[in-house]
C-alpha cells in the first residue's frame, strides 16, 4: 500500500485519509472483487432506481434535454458533489470501520446526512442506508443491525460492507462512484429520453472522469469537505411540488 502526500489546511487538523493502492503488478483479490460487483449491482434491492436526485425536475425545466447536456449535468454533480462530499466521507468511514472507531463512523454519517439540503435528498439517503443495512444483516454482517432504526447514510453501510469484505479504499470509492453514475444514467435514459446507446456512451465518458475524482478525494481535508451543486439543490426542492413525477427525488 502506498500513500499520497499528506496535506492539510489548518494547524492541528488531521491529514487527508490515504487511499489503499495496490502495487502495479498486484491483482485485486478475486473474492473481494466479486463482493464489490455484488455491492454495486443494480440488482441490489435498495431501491436506488426510484430516485433521480433532482434530474427529473432538471429535465422538466429543460436544463437537461439531450446527451450533451446530460453529460454536463452528471459530470458537474460528480465533480462538485460526490467528489468533494460523498467520496471523502466514504473514505473516512472506511478507515473508521476498519479501526473499530464507531464514534467516528457516527460523526461522518451525521455530517453526510446533514449535507443533504433538501427533504427529498435526505429521505433518499436514509432510505438507501436502511435498506442496505437490512441486506447486510441478512448476509451475516451483524453490525449493520444497529443502523436499521438509526439515521444511516448509504455510504455508511457501503463502507461497512467494503471493510468486512476486504475491499480496499480505492476500489470502494470507485465502486460507489460507478453505482451512482449507472443509476443516474438509467434515470436519464427514461427522462430525457435517451436511447440505450446514448446511455452507454455517457457511462463510457463518465468512467474517464472517475480515476481523477477518486484520487482527488484522498487529498481533501476535513475543512474542505462539502458540495457545490446549487442547481441540484434547487431542482430537488422544486421536484417536491412538481405536478407529475416518475421518481421519488
Amino acid at each position: 500500500m502506498s500513500e499520497r502526500p499528506e496535506r492539510w489546511t489548518s494547524p492541528g487538523s488531521p491529514p487527508p485519509v490515504p487511499l489503499q493502492k495496490p502495487a502495479p503488478t498486484a491483482l485485486m483479490n478475486a473474492s473481494a472483487l466479486l463482493r464489490l460487483f455484488h455491492l454495486v449491482s443494480p440488482a441490489l434491492p435498495v431501491g436506488a432506481y426510484a430516485y433521480s436526485q433532482g434530474l427529473e425536475y432538471a429535465v422538466h425545466a429543460a436544463w437537461v434535454y439531450d446527451e450533451a447536456s446530460t453529460f454536463n449535468w452528471l459530470r458537474g454533480l460528480a465533480a462538485r458533489g460526490l467528489g468533494t462530499l460523498d467520496l471523502p466521507l466514504l473514505l473516512r468511514m472506511h478507515r473508521a470501520w476498519g479501526q473499530g472507531e464507531s464514534m467516528q463512523v457516527q460523526q461522518w454519517t451525521a455530517q453526510l446526512v446533514a449535507s443533504r439540503e433538501t427533504q427529498e435528498l435526505r429521505a433518499e439517503d436514509l432510505h438507501l442506508g436502511r435498506a442496505l443495512a437490512r441486506i447486510l444483516v441478512g448476509l451475516g454482517i451483524e453490525e449493520a443491525q444497529a443502523w436499521i432504526d438509526a439515521r444511516p447514510a448509504f455510504a455508511t453501510l457501503f463502507a461497512l460492507a467494503a471493510v468486512r469484505w476486504n475491499i480496499a479504499t480505492e476500489e470502494t470509492l470507485s465502486g460507489y462512484l460507478w453505482s451512482w453514475s449507472e443509476n443516474q444514467v438509467l434515470a436519464a435514459v427514461k427522462l430525457v429520453p435517451l436511447g440505450q446507446s446514448a446511455g452507454q456512451r455517457l457511462l463510457h465518458r463518465l468512467i474517464d472522469e472517475m480515476p481523477a475524482l477518486v484520487d482527488r478525494a484522498a487529498t481533501i481535508c476535513d475543512e474542505e469537505i462539502g458540495s457545490g451543486t446549487v442547481s441540484q439543490r434547487i431542482a430537488s426542492a422544486l421536484h417536491e411540488t412538481q405536478y407529475t413525477r416518475l421518481f421519488r427525488s
